[in-house]
């Protein structure tokens, strides 16, 4: 395997992880918040929140550098229209995804205290929740649209 092929292998793996992890510990996280079990809640935030620092974050560093890598191999302007197109929705991405891991932290330390006290869960975990929802669609579309970039490459 050349270098390259070395590099885009890495670039196309780590789009894999960055994707199908932020999909994953979505579902998860979304899925034990609506049982409503603070204990439930608190023990697979903690685990979604590992999950995100160190194969989401890990992916998200991995991928801007791995692709400016092979453009410039590929004398692709980093200023080419897609590219910028990409970077810029991979920006927002990131500015969903950032506020969104310190929701997470949040509600899963909001869930931990609750089930402690066993009492409810505050007004506070379901307006973070609600907002960590609305945070993750633009990024979700944002990271569909870079694949379709990536894929197309269109002059735009």
């Amino acid at each position: 395997m050349s270098w390259y092929e070395a590099l885009k292998f890495i670039h196309i793996v780590s789009s894999t992880i960055l994707f199908g992890t932020g999909l994953g510990t979505a579902f998860y996280f979304w899925s034990a918040s609506l049982t409503g079990d603070a204990r439930v809640i608190a023990a697979v935030g903690r685990r979604v929140i590992l999950a995100d620092w160190i194969f989401t974050g890990g992916s998200g560093v991995v991928q801007p550098v791995t692709g400016a890598l092979l453009a410039t191999h590929l004398g692709i302007p980093l200023n080419e229209p897609w590219i910028v197109a990409t970077a810029a929705l991979y920006l927002l991405a990131f500015l969903c995804w950032a506020p969104v891991v310190w929701i997470q932290i949040r509600t899963t330390e909001l869930a931990r205290r609750t089930a402690l006290a066993e009492e409810p869960l505050p007004p506070e975990f379901h307006r973070l929740m609600r907002l960590w929802f609305a945070l993750g669609w633009p990024a979700f579309i944002a990271l569909l649209a870079i694949f379709g970039l990536m894929i197309v490459k269109p002059a735009i």
